[in-house]
């Protein structure tokens, strides 16, 4: 299971790298690998401001749809656009070409919530 040690995670198996203000989101090498073959990401919430733990949009693989939540709150900026017409990027680079929104954090201080790569590691055995 690939962990870098530079993102933080929440228990729900999403990963977080912050830029500034902006933290970019998507799910964790061990939630794709779960989950199987992705199939269809679906986000219909860019431009809306999520509270953290809220569901942000759903990822469907082949035998299961599951709901991706927000590790901190914020206005999702964007979609990554690429996951429209190739889905199936979350499960071959989860933590590159795979991610899946942008978001503009409410309150940055969030992060510190989240686990470190240790931490995670140890609820996903």
């Amino acid at each position: 299971m690939n962990t870098p040690a530079e993102l933080k995670y929440t228990k729900d198996h999403e990963w977080v790298r912050a830029e500034g203000d902006v933290a970019v989101v998507g799910i964790t090498d061990f939630a794709q690998s779960e989950l199987g073959d992705i199939v269809f990401v679906d986000i219909q919430t860019v431009g809306d401001t999520i509270a953290k733990e809220e569901c942000f949009g759903t990822i469907e693989a082949v035998k299961t749809v599951a709901d991706a939540f927000m590790p901190v709150s914020g206005e999702i900026l964007e979609m990554n656009p690429e996951l429209e017409g190739a889905p199936e990027l979350v499960n071959s680079d989860p933590y590159g070409e795979g991610w899946m929104i942008k978001v503009k954090m409410s309150d940055p201080s969030e992060l510190d919530t989240l686990m470190d790569a240790a931490q995670y590691t140890a609820i996903c055995k």
